[in-house]
């Protein structure tokens, strides 16, 4: 760490940023802090494939490793010359992992399953764990493990080398993935010992409980630490080995026999048929298969005599790593990855094209949050008692605003991130939008847009888990809790700046895209599985090994899924806006496969391709603080779609058969009456709206008088109005209030008896218990609204009246929540820090690392004074001396107990910083804060007086005060050191 520059402790902390959390006080706690197992956990699982497969490299190679050792456990042998490798080939090795099966064994069609996963060597891998590629052994028994499949298979044929031009560019790349891990602090020393840190080699390194990512075994070492010195000796002569004088020598000449191509190819000549067939199960990975170890088939039984098996408990063999090598042409991965996977094919659409389907599709986002809202702001959906929208309600929502489960959800809860809906807080809490509305309800359109697109890039919460469960088996609710995923921000901006690295109107298929992002994210670092061969951007081998796996380890991480292949369509128990993903996709493969449909639903891409104020949302600012780059960016993608969007229109095209046509988007007052007098009966580039009797009456009954009705009509139609649709407002109107309905319990009353007479003689009043108090007065002993329903239903159309007889308007009250906060995202660790932030913390780190290893002249002991007439006590004499700092270049002046803070008395502070602050020079201190924390400072006194010192303070590289009585002690430092 101390040989870094500047710039490269700044690289460190902005690729690590959880190593500033807090800032380390010196270079030594950022070194410890930087290998603790939870920082490198999280370094490895971001770093790039190829970076990743260096490390695993790393982990399997002897420590330390020569740049030249790592490099050719990635490229492996040299393969044959160009025209011996098409015969190589022809053998059957160009079979790729479809081909070959799932079982490392040419003609055996048994899957995984038949050839067993290894359980009984206490290995908890399950048939999953250990993937598609020629499993550890088999469930059967050793006769499915060394089986007859095997018999045509050859030891030259299991594992082909890779070829000139994949070596090279393996060869090419592995110097930046060499320096990415010593940027991030996961390897040091030089190009000839490299040394990866012991926590990621703990991470990476095979063990029986969990296996490589290269799928590799343990050493011959490791494997035979429990065997017998005889049977190590057996093993040896068997090889025809000479004998050793002990078992470390013994396992040491059995790996070097492994490593020696010519030997170990002349012993494998000799093997009889089958073992090779055995071997080609367990090379690739996972390393340990199941067989009987005391009543062995003969081809595993001359494996285990000759050490190209070892037991590893009574049914279970393991294939050691340098057999597994020789096995591999030296290679430790199947498939590496030195380049990512191409953004191709993609399909090229006319730009403006793009830019026109996107804003069209912004239309319809505004369109369609406006109408999810003024659902709710009259009769809001109540919140479950654990919180979120229950599943009728979400159902209901759906069919109100004509869209499927799984978008509603992504709406509501783009709404929610907004700001502009919220539960009330009330005794029946319910949802209801919130003041914000109001206030987005008045900007304009491409404001409103920019407000909803800002509001999603960042969000934490993820409304494609609606319909899921969590860990607890209970459904996840819309608006609930627990939607929050932290790398979903990341995974949304990563796949826009994937379709940004495009051409203007390219688009890429979504599993281009997943295949990206899986290179540049892989997996986690346990079991992680390497990409097939014919993966996009692996440097594949020149012939597959028959039967061989597809995957080079056998067990899957957390995130494992990323290969999982996409299939549109099929279930999951999760719901998603475009459907469901793949059964088992991990989280971050759901996020990008949601991302892609919800930006296009968003209308941040058109046909798939990233529109031109979508590109404007991604733009940085390095120079504005976090908010103020976000609202930058945000105003310019406005300023973009402004041209897109079309004019709102003042009329309509009222139709003959009831309809009324809008082609186009119609201003707020116009869009809110006409709402209220007709239905919407269809929606897109059009909406249609249908008059009927009941929508009528609704604006009837909201105050509108038939003559406001005709004059609405008449002034924002541009065709005449029908005639149909005149005398349907006048007949409406003509019965509109003839029956009036009141509180008696409730009254109706009518000037025409008649009529009267005409309900109470209808069976359908029966359940309103109607009575006549006089000619024009009937009583009901049912509530006024169920009366008012009631006869509505019958196809009556009453009107409720006030206690002086005036008609009441029965308009909705628009309902709304006091002012509330969106919903903070959730981060995925801490923030990236920015510059300023990197500067300060280095300044920090080095001025740190100053105090603690400045050489420091010897603290004075406080008896090598004379007595003051304030005297000490021997017993704390005692303890001075025994804290006094000894020598010159002592780097402590510290006290018993080992604290690196140094002890001197309060005389002795004070005679030492009044002579720095004459001198000029520096004083190495010891200093307590108010919150009783201790650090170690180097600072340059310029005053002493009053009880405090005004120095400069290199550590934290500004002016500061020190009350004496805070000090622990000072010492000058050393001149060396000045």
């Amino acid at each position: 760490m101390r040989t870094r520059p500047d710039d490269a402790l700044a690289a460190l902390l902005r690729a690590r940023p959880d190593l500033l959390s807090p800032v380390p006080n010196d270079l030594t706690q950022l070194a410890t802090r930087a290998g603790t197992r939870a920082s490198v956990v999280r370094a490895v699982e971001r770093l790039d494939r190829f970076a990743q497969q260096t490390a695993e490299a790393l982990a399997i190679a002897p420590d330390p490793c020569s740049y030249e050792t790592l490099r050719d456990l990635l490229t492996g042998d040299e393969g044959p010359e160009p025209e011996e490798a098409g015969d190589n080939r022809g053998n059957g090795d160009s079979r790729d992992s479809k081909e070959t099966g799932d079982n490392g064994d040419s003609g055996d069609s048994r899957d995984s399953k038949e050839t067993g996963d290894n359980r009984g060597n206490g290995d908890s891998r399950d048939s999953k764990e250990t993937g598609d590629n020629g499993d550890s052994g088999d469930s059967q028994g050793s006769e499915e493990l060394g089986g007859p499949g095997g018999a045509g298979t050859t030891t030259a044929g299991i594992g082909a080398p890779l070829r000139a031009e994949e070596r090279a560019a393996i060869v090419a790349e592995l110097p930046r993935a060499v320096a990415t891990l010593r940027e991030q602090a996961l390897i040091w020393g030089g190009d000839d010992r490299l040394r990866l840190v012991r926590t990621a080699r703990e991470l990476l390194a095979p063990s029986p409980t969990s296996p490589s990512p290269t799928g590799l075994g343990p050493t011959v070492q490791e494997a035979t630490s429990g065997m017998s010195p005889g049977r190590l000796q057996e093993l040896l002569a068997a090889a025809g080995q000479s004998p050793t004088h002990d078992p470390v020598t013994a396992a040491a000449a059995l790996a070097e026999l492994f490593r020696d191509r010519a030997r170990m190819a002349a012993l494998l000549d000799g093997a009889p048929a089958g073992a090779a067939g055995v071997l080609a199960k367990l090379t690739w990975g996972p390393p340990y298969g199941e067989a009987s170890v005391a009543s062995p088939t003969p081809p595993i039984g001359w494996l285990l005599d000759h050490g190209l098996l070892l037991p590893s408990g009574p049914r279970n063999v393991v294939l050691p790593r340098e057999a597994a090598l020789h096995l591999r042409h030296g290679r430790a991965h199947r498939a590496p990855e030195p380049f990512a996977p191409p953004l191709s094919p993609t399909v090229e659409h006319d730009p403006q094209v793009v830019d026109n389907t996107a804003a069209g599709q912004t239309f319809t986002a505004l369109a369609t949050v406006e109408e999810l809202l003024g659902q709710w702001e009259t009769a809001g959906p109540p919140v479950l008692r654990a919180g979120g929208l229950s599943v009728r309600d979400l159902k209901r929502t759906a069919v109100a605003i004509d869209v499927s489960e799984p978008v509603a959800a992504f709406w509501i809860e783009l709404a929610y991130a907004a700001g502009l809906v919220a539960s009330d807080g009330e005794t029946d809490e319910r949802y209801a939008p919130t003041p914000a509305y109001d206030d987005w309800l008045r900007l304009p359109a491409e404001e409103r847009w920019a407000r909803l697109a800002a509001a999603w890039l960042p969000a934490t919460r993820t409304s494609g888990l609606v319909g899921g469960r969590d860990s607890r088996g209970r459904t996840l609710a819309a608006l609930g809790p627990e939607l929050d995923r932290s790398p979903a921000p990341e995974v949304r901006r990563r796949v826009l700046e994937l379709l940004a690295a495009l051409p203007h109107g390219a688009a890429a298929a979504r599993d281009v895209l997943l295949a990206r992002l899986r290179w540049e994210r892989p997996t986690g670092h346990r079991g992680a599985p390497a990409p097939t061969a014919g993966a996009p951007g692996a440097a594949t081998p020149s012939g597959s090994a028959p039967g061989a796996a597809s995957s080079a380890a056998g067990a899957t991480s957390s995130a494992a899924t990323w290969s999982s292949a996409a299939v549109p369509g099929t279930a999951s128990t999760a719901a998603s806006p475009t459907g469901a993903p793949p059964t088992g996709e991990d989280l971050r493969s759901r996020l990008a496969r949601w991302t892609v449909a919800e930006a296009e639903m968003l209308g941040v891409t058109g046909r798939g391709a990233l529109s031109a104020h979508g590109r404007a949302l991604l733009e940085r600012h390095p120079d504005e603080p976090t908010a103020a780059e976000s609202d930058l960016a945000s105003a310019q993608a406005a300023r973009l779609l402004a041209p897109l969007l079309p004019e709102p229109l003042d009329h309509v095209l009222l139709q003959a058969d009831l309809t009324a046509v809008a082609p186009g988007p119609l201003e707020r007052p116009l869009a809110e009456t006409l709402g209220i007098l007709a239905d919407v009966e269809s929606k897109g580039g059009a909406t249609v709206y249908r008059f009927t009797p009941e929508s009528v009456r609704r604006a009837l009954d909201a105050g509108r008088t038939a003559d406001d009705v005709h004059t609405f009509l008449a002034a924002h139609s541009r065709t005449p109005v029908p005639q149909p649709l005149a005398y349907l407002v006048d007949d409406v109107a003509r019965k509109h209030g003839r029956l009036r309905i009141g509180a008696a319990s409730a009254y109706l009353r009518c000037d025409d008896d008649a009529l009267l007479a005409e309900i109470l003689a209808d069976r359908r009043s029966a359940g309103m218990r109607l009575r006549r108090l006089a000619p024009t007065v009937l009583a009901a002993q049912a509530p006024p609204d169920t009366l008012l329903e009631g006869l509505r239903a019958m196809g009556y159309a009453p009107a409720a009246e006030s206690a002086e007889g005036d008609v009441l308007i029965s308009r909705a009250e628009a309902q709304r929540t006091p002012p509330r906060r969106p919903p903070v995202p959730v981060p995925e660790g801490p923030p990236v820090p920015d510059a300023t932030l990197l500067g300060a913390a280095v300044r920090a780190i080095r001025a740190g690392d100053l105090a603690a290893t400045a050489p420091h002249k010897p603290v004075v002991a406080a008896e090598a004074r004379p007595e003051t007439a304030s005297g000490s006590r021997p017993g704390a004499r005692a303890g001075s001396r025994s804290g006094a700092g000894a020598g010159s270049g002592s780097r402590s002046g510290s006290a018993a107990g080992g604290d690196r803070l140094p002890r001197t008395t309060s005389a002795d502070t004070l005679a030492t910083m009044q002579a720095a602050a004459l001198t000029g020079s520096n004083v190495w201190i010891g200093y307590v804060n108010a919150n009783g924390a201790a650090t170690q400072r180097v600072i340059a006194p310029v005053r002493v007086e009053g009880g405090f010192v005004t120095a400069y303070d290199h550590t934290a590289d500004e002016v500061r005060t020190y009350p004496l009585h805070r000090i622990t002690g000072a010492a000058e430092l050393a001149e060396d050191a000045t």
